[in-house]
């Protein structure tokens, strides 16, 4: 297969172990001979010389009580499928595959750590659905390459990928003032969630610095019934608000169905604006405006950065974060 692309066995293996300090047109020279060929390496003696298995592990984790193993309510949210899809779409090409892996017993993160540390996978790809969750900090002290979705509560040394929460909050909270809504609400994630604190001190800051002293707000699940529920404690409290910001689009379609059960009118009566961007915000009636949380082109950045760790270990830990952007539909 050399011979045929015209270049070193040395050249070749580089190519096809991915390593990325070969010239591309020699790449693509090396790919069309495989092609022209058929060749198809052998995995298991690719994997004694590289030590590499060519999968990553992706890990769904919480810290949820420990004699609970069901599997994480993520694989309900539409927000898991859009990490999910970026996360393929950037190692399928790499002819590298995720293994999906529950951490959500203290049992559970074990196995993931032993599964890691024996060398089953090369790295871990971690969406952790709780601050209290243990498991970043073991990665870190097993010294296993892995990459954080989100910025993690507690500092250690780990990469991860993030969007400006705070800045996403205060578009939301710029757009309601420029519609002119005067009496404003917030629905936030769970406050034991970094980024449900900081949308909410986001919106509520960016608020007070258009005149709004007091934000009332009703804390949520992330959830749709979380949402619906959210909803009716504020309208117990001020039925005349007209202006609703809430912290996900899972919530914000609880939301809606709480105003139209009130027979209050969206947006004529409360505009009300979500956060993500997900398929949930064009399901809704009337669809949501939103603040777009690139979740795709995060999870693809996830994929690099730990490829990165992979080829060099013992690399820095890095951090990307993402900017979002205000989606304007019918909702506000």
């Amino acid at each position: 297969m050399a011979r045929v692309a015209g270049v070193s066995r040395a050249t070749v293996s580089r190519v096809i172990n991915g390593i990325r300090n070969v010239d591309p047109d020699i790449q693509a020279t090396v790919r069309q001979a495989i092609a022209t060929t058929g060749y198809v390496p052998n995995r298991a003696a690719r994997s004694l010389v590289t030590r590499r298995t060519g999968a990553v592990a992706l890990v769904l984790s919480g810290a949820g009580a420990d004699e609970d193993p069901s599997p994480s309510p993520l694989l309900t949210d539409p927000f898991f499928g859009r990490v999910v899809a970026g996360i393929i779409s950037f190692l399928r090409p790499r002819g590298i595959h995720p293994v999906l892996m529950f951490a959500e017993t203290a049992q559970s993160r074990a196995q993931v750590v032993s599964y890691l540390r024996q060398g089953d996978a090369d790295g871990a790809l971690l969406v952790s659905t709780h601050a209290a969750d243990p498991l970043p900090a073991q990665l870190v002290e097993a010294a296993v390459p892995a990459v954080l979705f989100a910025r993690p509560a507690d500092p250690i040394p780990i990469s991860y990928v993030d969007v400006d929460h705070r800045a996403g909050a205060a578009l939301a909270a710029d757009r309601l003032v420029e519609l002119g809504r005067r009496r404003v609400a917030t629905i936030c994630g769970p406050l034991d969630v970094p980024a449900a604190q900081a949308r909410l001190a986001g919106f509520q800051d960016a608020m007070a610095r258009h005149g709004h002293a007091f934000v009332p707000y009703s804390e949520g699940g992330f959830t749709y019934d979380s949402g619906e529920q959210a909803m009716e404690r504020l309208l117990a409290e001020r039925l005349d608000l007209d202006g609703v910001f809430v912290a996900n689009d899972l919530m914000a379609q609880g939301a809606l169905h709480a105003l139209r059960h009130h027979g209050r009118s969206v947006p004529d009566d409360v505009a009300v604006i979500g956060f993500d961007d997900s398929s949930a915000a064009t399901a809704c009636r009337p669809p949501l405006t939103t603040i777009r949380h690139p979740v795709e082109g995060m999870a693809a950045e996830m994929g690099r950065l730990l490829l990165d760790h992979i080829d060099e270990p013992g690399r820095t830990p890095t951090s990307v974060i993402f900017e979002p952007a205000l989606i304007v539909r019918a909702s506000g």
